[in-house]
C-alpha cells in the first residue's frame, strides 16, 4: 500500500471521467438525440452542447462540470462482450430511494425503447457493507452499474 506523503496525500480520490470510442453513426443527429434522451431521462445527465461535434464527439455532464462521460467516434470503436453485467463502469447514489428512482426511470425508458438492457436489482451482503446495485446498458458498448453502499452495524 502506498504511504501518504508528509501532507497526507496518497493519490487521486476519484475518477472524473470515462471515455468510450464508439461508431460514428451513433454520434449522428439521431444517435445523439437517442443518447441524450436516455441519459437525461434516466440519469439526469446533460449533453454539453458546446462540446458536440456532429459524427465525432459528444460529452455528458455527470451532474457536475468536473465529472463527465466522453463519447468519441472511432473507425475501430471499443467492443465489449455481449450480455450484462459485462464490461461496465459504476455510478453511486446516496440512498436506496435514489437507486429505486434511477431503476424506475430505466424501466420506464425500456418500456418505450427495447434497446435498453437491465440486469435486475440485487444485493451483495458483505456483513458490514451491503452493496445494492443494478446494471443498465443503452446503445454504448459498456453498461453502467448503479450502486448504493449501505453500512450495517458490525
Amino acid at each position: 500500500m502506498v504511504e501518504a506523503d508528509e501532507g497526507g496525500f496518497r493519490g487521486p480520490k476519484r475518477i472524473n471521467h470515462v471515455a468510450l470510442s464508439i461508431p460514428s453513426d451513433l454520434l449522428s443527429q439521431q444517435g445523439r438525440a437517442d443518447l441524450a434522451s436516455f441519459f437525461n431521462d434516466v440519469f439526469g445527465w446533460a449533453e454539453l452542447d458546446m462540446m458536440t461535434i456532429d459524427g465525432q464527439r459528444m460529452i455528458f455532464s455527470v451532474n457536475s462540470y468536473d465529472r463527465f462521460v466522453f463519447l468519441l467516434a472511432d473507425e475501430a470503436p471499443m467492443s465489449c462482450p455481449p450480455g450484462l453485467p459485462g464490461d461496465h463502469f459504476g455510478v453511486q447514489v446516496d440512498s436506496m430511494d435514489e437507486l429505486n428512482i434511477v431503476l424506475a426511470r430505466a424501466e420506464a425508458f425500456r418500456a418505450g425503447d427495447d434497446r435498453v438492457e437491465i440486469l435486475p436489482y440485487a444485493v451483495e451482503d458483505h456483513t458490514v457493507l451491503k452493496l445494492h446495485a443494478f446494471y443498465v446498458r443503452y446503445l454504448l458498448p459498456m453498461s453502467i452499474e448503479v450502486q448504493y453502499f449501505e453500512l450495517t452495524p458490525g
